[in-house]
């Protein structure tokens, strides 16, 4: 699993370093005016939130940063999602996701493996919404499979044959 998530990283910073920094920015009417920055800062902070919970063995995808800097400045960005790449091969252990609903904390068993998962999918979910913004506004050539799943993929391909 994390191979698949590097290797999804991976495409998503081959596809992020072609973009001028102009268009990282510039919000997207399809997307309701959100830019492909605050979607890739939404990304990154929630697999930051995964690692830095960690240590702890509480994850809480609510409390992220929210950082402005991820959402407007693209190599900065690059950098996180490199350090995500570096840092996510960790063994498998127990974790408490905590939510914040209607004022009230709760806390739900998980595990290190599950949440990357749910990491995963988030990221290709992430990079679906992205791809209709790269697409309305340039002509950025982007990859069959960003923003598909791979089990999406592998039909796909069976269908194909």
């Amino acid at each position: 699993m994390v191979q698949s998530i590097r290797l999804t990283l991976e495409q998503f910073t081959e596809v992020l370093s072609q973009l001028p920094e102009d268009v990282y920015i510039m919000p997207c009417p399809e997307l309701s005016n959100a830019t492909i920055g605050q979607h890739s800062r939404h990304i990154i902070e929630l697999f930051q939130c995964l690692i830095s919970g960690y240590d702890l063995g509480t994850v809480c995808y609510d409390n992220r940063k929210r950082n402005k800097q991820t959402e407007e400045d693209l190599p900065f960005a690059l950098t996180q999602i490199r350090e995500i790449h570096e840092a996510i091969d960790l063994p498998d252990l127990g974790l408490n996701v905590q939510y914040q609903l209607n004022n009230s904390d709760i806390l739900i068993p998980s595990n290190y493996r599950r949440e990357l998962m749910y990491n995963l999918e988030h990221l290709i979910h992430h990079e679906a919404l992205i791809k209709v913004a790269i697409t309305s506004m340039t002509e950025v050539a982007i990859p069959e499979s960003f923003g598909v799943a791979p089990s999406t993929l592998q039909y796909r391909k069976e269908c194909a044959q």
